[in-house]
């Protein structure tokens, strides 16, 4: 194991042992349903950047893949809309995160009566060769975890949960980005980057490894706020600042003229037509906005047209729309 998944691999069994709130990212959101109960200790290992739990993605009892386990809040949430046994599987590499893990959902199963702690299966493994059988899988997630990886290890994560998805099945990961300039004492770092602090990539970079795999669509659901490194307290020059980003990644069939990657745009036709059709799948009815992926977007501001305005990316995308 390289020297720096090591020294995480420390910080997490640390973690394990000593639960840290707020040890390396900002709070995840804690779903507010019907019947469902956090237990404290779940909450207090809460070490993820965003949210990978959206009911748009795990419609039709789907299996779901979680890789780093913590403190289990993700897996409770999945299997909320998952009940069966088996139905959603955390993998961990650290065998005390994958104990105390076991015990929150022991808890979690006293304080919900729904929740039975079959429907979790856990196992201990490595996102860089995940033990689970290929094309096996509706919905894989990761939370603040990816971002740990240099980018040799990062191809090879992200082409293990593409493996094991199954045709159209979803990759669903949150993870910290950065568009400044991050020194290379900063990215050599090891804690620093187990701490998800100087591991960011630029998020069209970040986009890019995970089209090069295989993802043909690429949704940007949300962009937020996250951290900055300031000179005065870290070896940098000047103030980096740090986004976390949430992507929906889809194992659609690759189109032939590249990746559809959806960023918020929207296209509104405003002529005196009643609709518009550009002849390759696109109808803009008047007056009213369309999502439309990056490459569409790009294809109908070519058209030179003064009745059809481009919005910028909003880099919030909740479905809809058209490629």
């Amino acid at each position: 194991m390289s020297n720096y998944l090591e020294a995480a691999k420390l910080v997490y069994e640390e973690a394990a042992n000593t639960p840290q709130k707020g040890l390396c990212c900002t709070t995840t959101p804690v779903w507010q349903l019907p019947e469902l109960t956090v237990p404290s200790k779940m909450l207090e290992m809460n070490y993820g950047c965003g949210s990978t739990v959206n009911p748009r993605d795990l419609s039709n009892n789907p299996t779901v893949l979680y890789v780093g386990v913590g403190g289990g809040m993700e897996l409770l949430q999945f299997s909320y809309f998952c009940r069966r046994p088996g139905a959603v599987v955390g993998v961990d590499p650290v065998q005390r995160m994958l104990e105390v893990c076991e015990e929150n959902l022991h808890e979690a199963e006293r304080q919900n009566s729904w929740f039975q702690k079959d429907f979790i299966e856990l196992r201990n493994g490595d996102a860089l060769a995940l033990p689970v059988a290929s094309e096996s899988i509706d919905v894989a997630a990761q939370n603040c975890l990816f971002n740990i990886f240099k980018e040799e290890e990062l191809e090879l994560a992200l082409a293990e949960m593409y493996r094991v998805l199954k045709p159209h099945g979803r990759l669903v990961l949150s993870d910290p980005t950065s568009e400044d300039f991050m020194s290379e004492s900063l990215r050599n770092d090891d804690r620093l980057r187990a701490l998800c602090l100087s591991g960011a990539l630029p998020l069209q970079q970040y986009i890019d490894m995970i089209t090069r795999v295989g993802f043909g669509t690429v949704e940007v659901r949300a962009r937020r706020p996250y951290r900055v490194l300031a000179p005065e307290q870290y070896d940098t020059d000047k103030l980096v600042f740090i986004e976390s980003v949430e992507i929906c990644a889809i194992k659609d069939p690759m189109p032939a003229d590249g990746p559809c990657v959806f960023t918020g745009k929207h296209a509104i036709y405003f002529g005196a037509e009643e609709y518009f059709d550009d002849g390759k799948g696109h109808t803009l009815l008047q007056n009213q906005p369309l999502a439309v992926c990056d490459k569409t977007a790009r294809a109908l501001d070519n058209l030179n047209r003064n009745d059809i305005y481009i919005t910028d990316s909003t880099w919030y995308y909740d479905g809809g729309g058209c490629c």
